[in-house]
């Protein structure tokens, strides 16, 4: 399946010790089955994440649950799980809109194998050389001076390996810069402090965009049920940037709080701007 280079902003959200974690990042490669991205901070092969990544020409973010499949310092390799058809028509649509052209791995340069042929064409033109220098052909001494051809191809092969590291260094740093950038716009946005409490009621008429939380089956077999209460921080953009659990057992409570971080509001407005609220709400799981 093709990969689209492309360099977008993306978030990555995973749990640790049942707090929700986001990681800011910028993609490197999309394709329908998974990401590779630069992030802020390394993650655990295995781990499942949360991912959001704003395509440019697409309306909406892109949101998708994944599994880290590789991670090197920065660079990670992420494996989409679930991806619905839906999503993967907004890839195409993306790529198509975008023009966007199949990446091209940069890989060592081959050392290749001049074969059988090549090999007989120089001992030609050595057996040659010999005769004009009064050997027999076969047996005559060895010319006194290296090819010149032979040293003009190891300086061509030298080029192009110090053209393909340059290149590859220079797209490195790009992508570091535009991570710093990144990072500065995501600690602005962490800063956000709530400005208001606001009644559970009102926040649930603003509610555009519920995921529900998936049922642990360890939970279901343990026969664990009830209402999950959770005290969260909705940013400015109506995304959930903070929360917490105020009862039940671990399981109940990260299962709310994987699904939470997925929820969008509108934006709660203070004196007609946007303002980060705080607000209550409460999930309940029931066999």
């Amino acid at each position: 399946m093709p990969r689209f280079e492309v360099r977008a902003p993306l978030d990555v959200t995973v749990l640790r010790s049942g707090i929700p974690d986001t990681v800011p990042g910028r993609s490197l490669n999309l394709c329908e089955r998974g990401i590779a991205a630069m992030l802020a901070g390394e993650l655990a092969p295995g781990e499942v994440v949360g991912v959001e990544v704003r395509l440019p020409l697409m309306a909406d973010p892109l949101r998708a649950r994944a599994k880290v499949r590789y991670q090197d310092k920065l660079r990670c390799g992420l494996e989409f799980l679930g991806l619905t058809a839906e999503q993967r028509g907004a890839i195409r649509e993306w790529a198509k809109e975008a023009k966007a052209e199949p990446e091209v791995g940069m890989g060592p340069v081959p050392v290749i194998d001049p074969g059988p042929a090549v090999v007989k064409m120089r001992q030609k033109g050595s057996d040659e050389s010999n005769t004009e220098h009064g050997g027999t052909g076969s047996g005559g001494p060895p010319p006194s001076k290296p090819p010149k051809k032979r040293g003009a191809g190891w300086t061509i092969f030298l080029l192009l390996a110090a053209i393909a590291v340059a290149v590859f260094w220079w797209k490195w740093n790009r992508a570091w810069g535009e991570l710093e950038s990144g990072l500065k716009t995501q600690e602005i946005a962490s800063a956000e402090k709530p400005q208001a409490q606001v009644p559970a009621e009102v926040m649930e008429k603003l509610l555009v965009h519920r995921v529900e939380p998936v049922y642990p089956p360890e939970a279901r077999k343990a026969n664990l049920q009830g209402i999950i209460a959770l005290d969260i921080v909705v940013g400015r953009d109506g995304s959930v940037v903070n929360m917490r659990a105020l009862n039940g057992p671990d399981l109940l409570s990260h299962a709310a709080m994987d699904a939470l971080r997925w929820w969008k509001f509108e934006p709660y407005r203070l004196n007609g701007e946007p303002a980060a609220v705080e607000t209550t709400v409460a999930v309940e799981f029931k066999r």
